[in-house]
């Protein structure tokens, strides 16, 4: 802990360059990924501050959407979409996924139930090989499933009909540092 501590004692020692940031946000990019502390949006796409919009769930999950019981997640995506105003939407999944391998090995998460019922939102239930521990064609399943779900929200629908928005599906890979963007034309995720 004190290594974070010692840099936020310093982080705010440079006002200049963070001055401009009280004037709003127009970040063009939301970028939907999983709470895991190795995946870290900023330093992947090298975005500043400002530049992306962050919605961080265990799983990378989207949950159904469903007006009459917001979520947090459905409302940091209508937000971003109503709103901000941002023109593409990054679903992005990682390798070695303990959500995903969870879900694809079946764990018994009974002894932690709000982690159980949240992943239960993951239907379908994403499948692959379960001696994997990449975990990569069960994340990389799921991660598409995340995208269709999006699609049913009804802004999102208006958004992609009218050509305001774009969905993209990224893999990230922990081990290597490299992402992988799913290309529809041959339904595979392609180095980015």
């Amino acid at each position: 802990m004190q290594p974070l501590i010692d840099n936020a004692r310093t982080f705010g020692q440079r006002p200049e360059e963070f001055a401009q940031l009280a004037q709003g946000q127009s970040p063009q990019v939301l970028f939907i990924t999983c709470s895991d502390s190795r995946v870290v949006p900023a330093l992947i796409t090298g975005a500043r501050p400002g530049e992306l919009f962050e919605l961080r769930t265990a799983g990378n999950i989207v949950p159904p959407y469903a007006c009459a019981h917001p979520t947090s997640e459905a409302a940091t995506i209508e937000y971003a979409v109503e709103v901000l105003g941002v023109h593409d939407i990054v679903v992005c999944g990682h390798s070695h996924c303990g959500a995903v391998g969870a879900l694809v090995r079946g764990d018994d998460l009974d002894a932690v139930p709000a982690v159980r019922d949240w992943l239960a939102q993951a239907d379908p239930r994403p499948t692959g090989a379960v001696e994997d521990p990449e975990v990569a064609e069960g994340v990389q399943a799921h991660v598409l499933t995340q995208l269709l779900r999006l699609r049913s929200y009804p802004f999102i629908e208006r958004k992609l009909k009218a050509r305001q928005l774009s969905l993209h599906a990224w893999y990230y890979e922990v081990h290597k540092g490299a992402v992988h963007v799913h290309s529809p034309e041959t339904d595979t995720f392609e180095a980015l």
